[in-house]
Parts: C-alpha cells; structure tokens; sequence
C-alpha cells in the first residue's frame, strides 16, 4: 500500500507503512498530478526513492489533496441495508446519491463547526469510505482503471432539516465543515477486495455504528461505474460510499471515522 497526501502547510507527500517522503523525488509537485499515476498502477514505492523516509507520527497532516484540486463530492444515502432500515427507509434499488459543495470539506482535525441552533440543534456524524478518482471518463467499463485510491471520510448531516422535508437533503448536508478528508489517500498495489473490512462511526472513543463492507448494497466499483453513466467523472471527484450510522454531535465531541484497511479520521466539534 502506497499513501498520498500533503502536510498542514500543503507539501505534497508519497509514502508507505515505514513513512513519507516528498512527493516531488517521484516527479509530482502536486497531489492532483500523482492521481492518474495512481490510477494507473504506476506510482513508485517510497523505498525505490533517494529519499529518507519520515515518520508518520513526526508530519502534521493537512487536506490529502489541495481544495481547488478536489471535484465533484458525491455521497451516497442508505448504503447499507441495516442502516436503511434504522431510518424506516426501504433498500433503494439505484444508489441514493446527493451531491456536496467544496466550501463543507475540511481536513483531519477540523474543527467540525455546528451551526446556529436557529439553522439546526440535531447534527450527526457518520463514518464513511471515501473513493478518489483518478482520471477522466464517462460510462467507464473498468472503474478499477479510474480509481486513484481511497480514504477515511467523516460526513455530517442536520438531521431535523432533513426531516421536515427529504427534499431538504442538499442543505442539510452542505453547511461548512460537513465533511472531513483525510489524513492519506490510500493507493492499493493492485484492486482491494474490501469484503469484511469494517466501517465505524466513534464518538469519544465509543463506537456508535459499525459495519462490514461486505454489506453494502453497492460496492465502490459500482458506484464508480454507475456515475460516470449519469456525468463525466473526473480526477479529484471525490465519491463517498454511505455510512453504516451515524452519531449526534455537540460541542467539545471528538469524532473519528476507521475505515480498515485504508485509515481513520479524527475532527473536533466546535
């Protein structure tokens, strides 16, 4: 497993389970330039590089990959079958996907800001695994060749306004800081089967929902393919796979998103 990803101060960074090293010594200034490469199988592993690895415990992580590099973020509703049903909601036959603005996505940390409590007072954070897009494609028959990696994603929703109206879903997702990326875009050596990899929303340290990624109703590849019929995917889109739950937030709450395999995600609640 390989990692892209980029520091507080936006140094863009390749690295492996021993450490990191500048993305540069590849040949990529950019995050957003390495993706195709990823896609494509063709990243080089940090150890081939004249470069000494660093720790990861010694690098403040920022945004794996820069805001005006990111594209569109879908996410998925009601992913998986038990998480559907605690919602009273029945399995969907296409994905139930949604569509969130940049200005939500913040990095590892956050902080997680809640609105006014005259906007919403019932907030709630879900785990998720998020995939990354490596190249430019519509109807792709292939979605392995367009995914750059995956990553660890926390996304929050208010709740109440979703529930006065379901046609009130874009705004109760898109407030500020509704979405946490990072810390790593995960860049497997050859296609993962996620199978039995759990999901888990935890809130101060307790899990609040969990899951197999076995039991989702459409899997990453699917949902690759069938968006890239409905609009042209393209590097740096970003679609976020569902939740198997979520938890209610407040202020002074920790949150982490662990997805396994690929990462966790920690935000503060402000």
């Amino acid at each position: 497993m390989k990692y892209l990803a980029r520091t507080q101060a936006g140094r863009a960074l390749l690295g492996d389970e021993e450490g990191f090293v500048p993305l540069s010594a590849a040949g990529f200034e950019r995050v957003s330039a390495a993706l195709p490469a990823a896609a494509a199988g063709e990243l080089p592993a940090p150890s081939e590089l004249p470069v000494r690895r660093v720790p990861r415990e010694g690098i403040a992580f920022g945004l794996p990959i820069a805001l005006e590099a990111l594209g569109k973020c879908w996410g998925i509703g009601l992913n998986y079958e038990e998480h559907a049903g605690d919602l009273d909601e029945n399995r969907p036959e296409e994905p139930a996907s949604f569509m969130k603005p940049k200005t939500a996505v913040t990095g590892p940390g956050g902080p997680v800001r809640l609105p006014p409590t005259a906007e919403t007072d019932r907030v709630t954070a879900e785990a998720e695994l998020g995939v990354l897009l490596g190249r430019t494609g519509s109807d792709v028959e292939e979605p392995d060749d367009a995914i750059a990696g995956y990553l660890p994603v926390i996304d929050m929703t208010a709740e109440d306004v979703l529930e006065r109206n379901p046609r009130f879903l874009t705004r109760a997702k898109s407030f500020d800081t509704f979405l946490v990326l990072g810390p790593a875009i995960a860049v497997p050596d050859s296609p993962p089967e996620f199978g039995e990899r759990r999901v888990a929303t935890v809130r101060n340290g307790e899990v609040v929902a969990e899951n197999r990624m076995a039991n989702m109703l459409f899997s990453p590849r699917e949902l690759a393919a069938f968006h890239s019929r409905v609009m042209t995917l393209e590097a740096g889109d970003l679609i976020s796979t569902g939740t198997p739950g979520a938890g209610v937030i407040s202020a002074g709450d920790g949150v982490r998103a662990e997805v396994e395999g690929i990462g966790s995600v920690d935000a503060d609640v402000v």
